[in-house]
């Protein structure tokens, strides 16, 4: 920060302070002369701090009455974070989001200069975000205790309702939480089954912190290990398939739902995935820019030829006349 911005935010600071202070004394104690002092008095007055001014040799200067320091001045950039951050939380599926989101607007505006009140309102009138489909609304409180426990690396009895309707109590040490596909996991060690597992938030049904300290894996990537948890978790069908492309590529085009990427040793990559539902498989591989090769299950087969007789018999009827 530049010397004169520093000033002029320390004129603000000993306004705040003292309450009235005279412009030779403000100059004495910033080590300029009074009229540097009245060019930082309009700096602060364009940023929307309302001063007022005596007039006279001992004049003085002062902040309108009522007026209270905001706790942080913003950048354009920090507005726009800002922003954009509550818009994003509107869709995250936490069931106080919307109050929250509203309220905590309404704070940053009442101490916001009118011109970033304006750019904040602007963005929120005319900015959507593409992150909805929250399939289930989730207790905030399971988050803000586990996002706890994660940071202070505290080990929780983590009440949980698996989907089959069975209730369980474990204990639990929470590496990481993941918003994804609509959802919010956390990752982490389960004691009850000793390994690596992945929990939805909207079962759980109770965290209480055991006062214990874990240690987590270093590097731990927790949207990486949903993301895996999710690809193979056992469905209707286990799909195997040979892509005719290389690993990165195959990266870049396959989304990571639809399951594990290896290298083939001499060339290609086998792509492992599970569903319920070939067809919607089906539509997934048909769209890669690469061959493929369908190792199993049989019925996948069946899936791409129904699939391409449908598509020859469209592309056979031609346009509507």
């Amino acid at each position: 920060m530049s010397r004169p911005t520093t000033r002029v935010l320390t004129v603000l600071e000993l306004l705040q302070t003292h309450g009235r202070m005279s412009g030779s004394e403000l100059a004495r104690r910033l080590a300029v002369d009074r009229r540097t002092v009245r060019r930082y008095i309009v700096k602060l007055e364009e940023l929307g701090i309302p001063i007022t001014a005596e007039r006279g040799r001992d004049g003085a200067y002062m902040l309108v009455a009522g007026f209270k320091l905001p706790p942080m001045m913003f950048t354009d950039d920090e507005v726009l974070a800002l922003s954009v951050g509550l818009l994003a939380a509107r869709g995250l599926g936490l069931a106080e989001a919307a109050p929250a989101v509203a309220s905590a607007q309404a704070k940053l505006e009442r101490v916001m200069p009118a011109t970033l009140k304006k750019r904040v309102r602007a963005v929120d009138a005319s900015v959507t975000l593409d992150i909805s489909g929250a399939r289930a609304t989730l207790d905030n409180a399971w988050l803000v205790a586990l996002s706890a426990a994660t940071q202070h690396r505290e080990r929780v009895r983590l009440g949980y309702r698996a989907a089959r309707e069975e209730d369980s109590q474990r204990d639990f040490d929470p590496y990481g939480l993941v918003w994804r596909g609509g959802r919010w996991y956390v990752v982490g060690m389960c004691h009850l089954r000793q390994g690596l597992r992945t929990f939805r938030l909207d079962r759980v049904r109770s965290v209480q912190p055991l006062q214990v300290h874990f240690a987590r894996p270093e590097d731990f990537d927790a949207l990486a290990h949903v993301t895996l948890s999710v690809a193979t978790l056992p469905r209707a069908h286990a799909v195997e398939v040979l892509l005719d492309t290389d690993l990165e590529t195959a990266r870049r085009q396959v989304f990571a739902t639809l399951g594990v990427l290896e290298a083939v040793p001499g060339g290609g990559v086998r792509l492992l995935g599970q569903t319920d539902d070939l067809d919607w498989f089906a539509r997934e591989l048909a769209r890669l820019p690469f061959a493929f090769h369908i190792q199993g299950p049989e019925e996948m087969r069946a899936v791409f030829r129904a699939r391409a007789r449908q598509l020859l018999a469209l592309a056979d009827g031609g346009a509507k006349s």
